[in-house]
């Protein structure tokens, strides 16, 4: 399956856990219940993934956590912010650049509608 079949899986399915609990709650809730929903539309979904940092050829344990890998093709970031900054698309750049995906999908459920906190973020390798 293709990034950006995935990723339509992906909003769908965001569009259901926000429809069912709408905004507010801790990101850890919101990402709990997006991995299952994608888990039963029957995708394989990696939650708190660690992610290591591979520098001169030696592996290094910084610590980095993706908060879901969906399908090892498409990185995911859950927030629950007043608002999305810089700070949120670097981060997901930077999981992108060290898993070697393209796309990165950043989510902030903390909105009244959801497609107004959907940012996709592309790698161009």
């Amino acid at each position: 399956m293709a990034e950006n079949e995935i990723a339509t899986i992906i909003v769908d399915a965001s569009l259901e856990v926000h429809r069912e609990l709408g905004p507010g709650l801790l990101e850890s809730v919101y990402e709990n219940c997006l991995a299952f929903e994608l888990r039963q539309r029957g995708l394989n979904v990696l939650q708190q993934q660690p992610l290591p940092v591979v520098y001169k050829d030696v592996r290094m344990d910084m610590g980095f956590r993706l908060d879901l890998w969906v399908e090892n093709k498409v990185v995911i970031e859950v927030k629950s912010v007043d608002a999305l900054n810089d700070v949120n698309l670097a981060q997901v750049l930077t999981y992108l650049k060290l898993t070697k995906n393209k796309l990165g999908l950043l989510f902030n459920f903390n909105v009244p509608l959801i497609k107004h906190g959907i940012k996709r973020v592309v790698n161009n390798l």
